[in-house]
């Protein structure tokens, strides 16, 4: 395991037949710009020579699952770059999506607990946590926009300024154009939400659990952006314009 990666620096090249076997695994990987597709493969083989894969619960981590997630992760930082993800080293793989005890204090000092079921979750200057389940299904759940890596590689990016509120680290004029934009569409899905959910309406495409805040909303929107643009960009115009200029800036418009 690791056999042509581990531990190598400068970054090595990825095989072929890896990499072909992960493309056609997900093909949402295949980007519409024939660049576009060497550099996802040049910066998986960097983020693998940067970052260290630990398997839970007796899961082993092969090659080929390392590259599947390495190739995912990056799709948020082909334009910006992998400086983007410099303040982790760690991503864990559960076999399956795992069970956390959340404890919480209301203003009246009263303290819940509850159990949270995760597929996934990112640690402000920590590791992230993967279920491979979640993973290893990403070329077919692509079709409803669902994507446990970039998803919370999104929050990665959303919290290089502290907690992820749904605003990555921008200027005061593109800060405030961003939240209005991102805000006003998170709004009106969670209205389309609580719709559906109260009142038997039609249920949005986009996954609902973007609904419980503007955090949560970016990452959500921005997992199906990158793996089903077309679907997407049919219910979130405005997004996929905002989007475009965070993450492929300099490039025009797909």
């Amino acid at each position: 395991m690791f056999g042509w990666w581990r531990k190598r620096r400068p970054a090595p090249q990825v095989p072929d037949a890896l990499w072909h076997a992960v493309l056609a695994a997900y093909p949402f990987l295949q980007r519409a710009r024939p660049a576009d597709e060497d550099r996802l493969r040049s910066l998986a083989a960097s983020f693998l020579a940067d970052k260290e894969f630990h398997g839970a619960q007796g899961l082993a981590v092969t090659d080929e699952m390392a590259l599947a997630i390495a190739a995912q992760a990056v799709l948020p930082v082909l334009h910006l770059g992998l400086d983007w993800y410099d303040d982790f080293v760690g991503i864990v793989v559960h076999p399956d999506q795992v069970v956390a005890r959340r404890t919480t204090q209301d203003e009246a000092g009263v303290v819940h607990e509850w159990d949270e079921v995760l597929a996934g979750e990112a640690m402000e200057r920590g590791p992230v946590m993967l279920s491979w389940t979640d993973v290893q299904s990403a070329g077919a759940s692509a079709a409803d926009g669902y994507n446990v890596v970039v998803h919370e590689f999104i929050h990665k990016i959303d919290m290089r300024d502290g907690e992820a509120d749904g605003c990555p680290p921008l200027p005061g004029p593109r800060r405030r154009a961003w939240r209005a934009t991102l805000e006003a569409e998170y709004e009106r899905f969670r209205e389309e939400v609580v719709i559906a959910e109260r009142f038997s309406g039609e249920a949005p495409w986009l996954d609902p659990y973007g609904a419980e805040n503007p955090g949560e909303f970016f990452a959500v929107a921005g997992e199906a952006y990158f793996v089903n643009r077309p679907r997407f960009a049919r219910d979130f115009p405005a997004l996929v314009a905002l989007f475009d200029a965070f993450f492929a800036p300099g490039l025009p418009s797909r």
